[in-house]
C-alpha cells in the first residue's frame, strides 16, 4: 500500500505528463487507451488535449456504473460482488479488457472512491487502485497499483488520479 501525499498538481502538471505520453507513444507507434470509473474521462480528455494525440490514443470507456464494467470491460459480475469495483482484481481486469476491446498496445484503468462519501475502513476516500495492461511479443502484461491519496478532496482525487495514470503510461511507453 502506498499512502500518497502530493504537493499542488496542476493542470499543466497534468498536460506535461499528457505532451510526455504522445510523445513516447508517437516515437515508437504505440497506440493507448484508458478505461475509467473515478475519474469519469480525465485521463482520456488530458490525452486527447494534445495536439497528435490521434496516432496513439485510440478511445477509451468510461465505467462508471458497474453494469458498463461488465458489459464493455468483461469484468466479471462475480468478481465486483466477491471483490467490490475498487479492487486490485477490477483494476487488473478493467485494464485487460481496455487492451481487448480497443485493440491496443497499452491500456490504463483506474477505479475508485473520489469522495466525498462511498469510505469504508478498508477502502477510505481518496483509495484508488489502477491497472496497467501492456501487450508484449502477443502477450499481456497486467500490474497494478494501489493509491491511497487520502480524504483530499473529491476533484483533487480525480486530479492526482489522472497524473498518475499518465505517468505510468509514459513509463511504459520509455
Amino acid at each position: 500500500m502506498t499512502q500518497s501525499t502530493y504537493p499542488k498538481i496542476s493542470l499543466k502538471d497534468i498536460f506535461t505528463q499528457a505532451q510526455a505520453l504522445i510523445d513516447a507513444t508517437s516515437a515508437k507507434n504505440i497506440t493507448i487507451a484508458t478505461a475509467e470509473s473515478c475519474t469519469g474521462g480525465l485521463i482520456g480528455a488530458a490525452i486527447t488535449s494534445i495536439a497528435g494525440s490521434s496516432k496513439p490514443f485510440k478511445g477509451g470507456i468510461i465505467a462508471y456504473d458497474n453494469k458498463i464494467k461488465n458489459k464493455l470491460l468483461n469484468v466479471p459480475a462475480g468478481m465486483i460482488s466477491k471483490y467490490g469495483a475498487v479492487s486490485r482484481e477490477v483494476a487488473r481486469a478493467m485494464a485487460l479488457g481496455a487492451i481487448e476491446a480497443l485493440n491496443v498496445d497499452m491500456a490504463v484503468s483506474v477505479t475508485g472512491i473520489a469522495g466525498p462519501g462511498g469510505g469504508s475502513g478498508d477502502k477510505p476516500v481518496g483509495t484508488v487502485w489502477m491497472g496497467l495492461a501492456v501487450k508484449v511479443d502477443g502477450k499481456i502484461d497486467v500490474t497494478t497499483k494501489l493509491h491511497r491519496f487520502g480524504d483530499i478532496g473529491r476533484n483533487k482525487v480525480r486530479d492526482v488520479t489522472c497524473y498518475e495514470a499518465l505517468r505510468a503510461l509514459v513509463k511504459a511507453a520509455s
